[in-house]
């Protein structure tokens, strides 16, 4: 090769290089959860101060989570639920669920999510990374005394629900799950992101959608409630609202019809379940009960709870 033809070949690279790095940022730009001040804290609800605590936990590669520990104001061990909020959201749009979580005798942790409320920021978040960060907070909840390690659930909505799903199905060590406005496949969710930004799917939508993959370093039917949620073996409680347009409700059939052993709540109400959820409470309050009690009569080898 001439010296012309390797210098306009080392240009070419250098050029789409460059053009795959302007698409990278401009992906990681376009996918970027906003970062929302909390709203409200533990002390603006019906809560004993004594019983609330701020506290920072140790999260993946070296950053910290920012988290609420409600606990029970009688002596443990309580059984506990670890909550996780949604894609831009924080913990504080899911302390709704507390007060009736505390009065029927469980410890409730409140993480937010890296990129997300005060937790500490990271080159990019995704629902893998949602999953990572519901692993640290477990570690954290097994370091304390006054947790029953055997009878802790997980509690999770929109993307928090599928990292909870996606968590319980590598991992099995909670006791139940409860997903709140899951969808079933983040590919069906990013077509639609592109189809709003006018992207062409035909064009550049599957180089879109394969390198999102590699970014977060998973394969989108890997990570799918769809597919986890057959791998779920704990309790499995899916609520969904029946009007939501954010996840439509057909979300939920296909992911009961997937994994028949799940229990099926539809509520009204949109994606945000915070005020639609509380006048049924007392069905999730239910759910962990019986899933808590069978995991306590496993443990002491009693068999299946009546």
């Amino acid at each position: 090769m001439t010296v012309a033809i390797l210098t306009y070949l080392a240009l070419a690279l250098v050029v789409a290089l460059g053009a795959r790095w302007l698409v990278h940022l401009a992906l990681l730009r376009g996918l970027e959860a906003p970062r929302l001040a909390h709203d409200i804290t533990p002390a603006d609800l019906d809560l004993p101060r004594e019983t609330v605590q701020e506290i920072r936990l140790p999260g993946p590669r070296g950053k910290s989570l920012f988290a609420w520990l409600v606990m029970p104001a009688t002596p443990g061990p309580h059984p506990a639920v670890l909550v996780m909020h949604g894609w831009g959201a924080n913990a504080s749009m899911m302390l709704q669920i507390a007060p009736p979580l505390h009065a029927a005798g469980y410890a409730v942790l409140f993480v937010d999510a890296r990129c997300h409320g005060q937790s500490d920021d990271d080159r990019f978040t995704s629902m893998p990374r949602f999953a990572e960060d519901i692993a640290a907070g477990l570690a954290y909840l097994r370091t304390r005394p006054e947790i029953a390690p055997d009878a802790i659930a997980l509690l999770g909505h929109s993307v928090g629900a599928g990292a909870v799903l996606l968590h319980a199905a590598r991992k099995d060590d909670v006791c139940a799950v409860i997903s709140l406005s899951a969808f079933a496949h983040p590919r069906e969710v990013m077509r639609a992101w592109m189809a709003q930004y006018h992207i062409p799917f035909a064009v550049i939508g599957q180089y879109v959608l394969r390198h999102v993959e590699r970014v977060i370093g998973a394969r989108f039917d890997e990570i799918a409630p769809i597919n986890t949620v057959t791998q779920v073996r704990c309790p499995l409680l899916l609520v969904h609202g029946r009007d939501d347009t954010t996840v439509a409700f057909a979300d939920a059939l296909r992911l009961q019809a997937a994994q028949p052993a799940a229990q099926l709540l539809a509520i009204p109400g949109d994606h945000d379940l915070r005020e639609t959820l509380r006048p049924y409470s007392g069905e999730l309050v239910a759910f962990l009960d019986r899933a808590c009690k069978a995991a306590r009569n496993k443990r002491l080898g009693l068999g299946r709870s009546r």
